[in-house]
């Protein structure tokens, strides 16, 4: 790469002059948008993408490229000018459209929505710590692959809002104790946030914080503005060994704004026109909305064309690998699904139990897995004894061991996807699932491939109490769009959840059971999300319907309505989102027109009234006891529901 030619330094000032002038007229036209940083940091992002990244506008997603990930995703704008600077796709007209309806440019970077743009960030410290599993990925594939199929770096650029958000201190202790050591980040430490100067409310010493993480910290100074200073800084960083990287850059917020620099203001305010043209004025630029010289562009684009030729060309001389091109595009579960556990009917398990002996059957199919958990690893069903610890010294490990660090996971297992190559899955008790809440949200918005297992699902939890007792997590889970989330009822729907979960292409939340429990199922309700496990004797006169735990109480309760001559159905319901993609023929015989429904579940009752009539739950906090002796209490019980049943089937009869 250094035998390339460099540009000359009269179009890298062209370069920088014409993204800084992008970066306020985007928001100048939308009425919105955060100039500032971006403009601040375009020679950093120029120097990035001409000069130290292994990237490709020709091959967006070839898998040895660099990955750039902009954590301060306000300063999209930024990112948005490299991209279209380099060829990448964007023209002047997606710039136009900067944060309009269905653009390629939203407010925010969003990954799969612009080529170029590897995570979705907005949320201060997401894209951090997504660059911390993105780092994470790429050193267990180098370790088992080798330097020639797999050898990249990943930058990060982070500001004082990033780092401060709580995420940020969970993934940077994280990265320091796996010494990342490919991992870069940029702190574009230019001491400003919305409200105004961060000595308001931060007094950190971020240098002092992360070299007790164990990162090299790498003071740079005022060096924003002299491109050859920070290559040489950025080319330091990527020589450096055993630990990721801190680059702590001061920078001007707005600059060279003569009215702005430095202020607040320039933060989430777009200038005035008067503000731009007083700001071209001393970049020396026209001002024209929008400036940027087709010739000067075109040269950008070759200059970034010829990079990327050469890279690819070395790339793809290597030998290919069967096991790394299987971790890219692992075997459906069509492959693999007769391997699964099947489980008897006189056996008794926790579904948490049951959900290592379902991976443990296609680890050899599912090359791969990494799979870790927040302290809780062998609690939560994902600890696999034929994986090796992953490590600073064992990276090519494929079981993490994340400590109590439940956001930082979540987040992370979301880069680790995104990188590609790696199947995460990570779990934690469920009601733990509020801690990972805007990363969840962020796999499903990006369509990250992401498993997250929740265990303890329940007031069964018992002793623990209310702290420990998830009550309205499932209702808030089912409520993500995109989220696939599947509670299954027993041993064998936890095996086809895993399937399922393997196959489904988005991230899928598993929430198993404490608690053992018998068997009830074949396991097959959860390929189409409900389905009848008990057949009534005669027309049923009432239907029971469950998840989880609650569908052999279900059965158990319909035994004794039985024996009092009343007919009913038991449905196991694992996957409400999966069922709604049903014909309506097939919901139709899972809910016959005009037998009344009633739903059971220990958890809250939000939502389903779209398929019940009435409903047994919890829609209180549970309380400190035995497990068994909270559901009995708080009405999950064989005689409550029967009672309910009978009821419920009087009303109907009389509505």
């Amino acid at each position: 790469m250094n035998t390339l030619p460099r540009l000359s330094p009269e179009l890298d000032r062209e370069i920088v002059a014409i993204a800084r002038g992008l970066a306020m007229d985007a928001p100048l036209k939308a009425k919105s948008g955060h100039q500032g940083t971006a403009m601040a940091l375009a020679p950093l992002a120029h120097v990035l993408y001409s000069r130290i990244m292994q990237h490709s506008p020709q091959d967006p997603l070839w898998r040895n490229r660099d990955r750039f990930i902009l954590s301060a995703g306000h300063a999209s704008i930024l990112q948005y000018a490299m991209l279209f600077l380099n060829g990448y796709g964007l023209e002047l007209s997606d710039l136009q459209s900067f944060r309009q309806f269905d653009s390629l440019t939203p407010g925010h970077p969003e990954a799969g929505h612009t080529a170029g743009v590897e995570v979705t960030t907005g949320p201060l410290g997401q894209g951090f710590a997504n660059a911390v599993g993105i780092a994470i990925a790429e050193s267990n594939l180098r370790a088992r692959f080798g330097q020639e199929l797999m050898d990249h770096h990943t930058y990060v650029i982070a500001g004082d809002g990033c780092l401060m958000e709580g995420i940020s201190h969970e993934a940077a202790s994280l990265a320091g104790h796996l010494g990342l050591d490919r991992l870069i980040c940029v702190f574009d430490d230019n001491k400003i946030t919305i409200d105004g100067s961060t000595s308001l409310t931060c007094s950190d010493d971020v240098v002092a914080r992360f070299t007790s993480y164990g990162w090299n910290v790498v003071q740079l100074g005022e060096i924003g503005e002299d491109l050859d200073a920070l290559e040489v800084a950025l080319n330091n960083a990527k020589q450096h060994r055993g630990s990721p990287t801190l680059c702590v850059l001061q920078t001007h917020i707005g600059f060279p704004s003569p009215d702005f620099t430095d202020s607040h203001e320039a933060h989430g305010n777009p200038f005035l026109a008067e503000h731009v043209e007083r700001t071209k004025a001393v970049l020396n630029i026209p001002n024209e909305p929008f400036w940027a010289p087709a010739q000067t562009v075109a040269a950008s684009r070759e200059f970034a064309a010829k990079r990327s030729a050469h890279l690819l060309a070395t790339y793809k001389s290597t030998k290919k690998n069967t096991e790394f091109e299987a971790c890219w595009n692992p075997q459906k579960s069509a492959n693999w699904n007769s391997k699964l556990p099947s489980f008897e009917s006189d056996s008794t398990l926790a579904t948490r139990q049951a959900m290592p002996l379902s991976i443990s059957a296609s680890l050899s199919d599912l090359p791969g897995l990494m799979l870790g958990s927040a302290d809780l690893t062998g609690n939560t069903g994902v600890k696999i004894s034929a994986l090796k610890a992953f490590t600073a010294t064992h990276p090519e490990g494929q079981q993490i061991y994340f400590g109590i660090r439940e956001h930082a996971m979540a987040a992370a297992m979301v880069g680790m996807s995104l990188h590609g190559g790696v199947l995460p899955v990570g779990g934690t008790f469920f009601v733990f699932a509020d801690y990972m809440r805007p990363s969840i949200r962020l796999a499903a918005l990006s369509h990250a491939k992401v498993i997250f297992v929740f265990s303890h699902d329940s007031v069964g939890v018992g002793e623990d109490g209310p702290t420990h007792q998830p009550i309205e997590h499932l209702a808030s889970l089912r409520i993500i769009p995109d989220l696939h989330v599947v509670r299954p009822a027993d041993s064998n729907e936890t095996a086809q959840a895993w399937r399922d979960a393997a196959d489904h292409n988005g991230p899928t939340a598993l929430i198993l059971s404490r608690q053992s429990l018998p068997i009830t199922t074949d396991g097959q309700a959860v390929s189409t999300g409900a389905g009848v496990v008990r057949r009534s004797t005669a027309n049923a006169q009432v239907v029971l319907v469950g998840t989880g735990s609650e569908v052999s109480l279900c059965v158990d309760a319909a035994v004794k309505l039985e024996e009092s001559g009343i007919a009913s159905q038991v449905v196991s319901m694992p996957s409400w989102d999966r069922f709604e993609t049903m014909s309506s023929e097939f919901k139709l015989s899972v809910f016959p027109r005009g037998v009344p429904v009633l739903s059971v579940e220990a958890g809250s009752t939000f939502g389903w009234s779209k398929y019940a009539d009435q409903s047994i739950g919890i829609d209180r906090f549970g309380a400190s006891a035995p497990g068994n002796v909270v559901m009995q209490k708080l009405g999950l019980n064989v005689q409550h529901v029967v009672e309910s049943a009978i009821a419920l089937i009087e009303s109907d009869k009389q509505g």
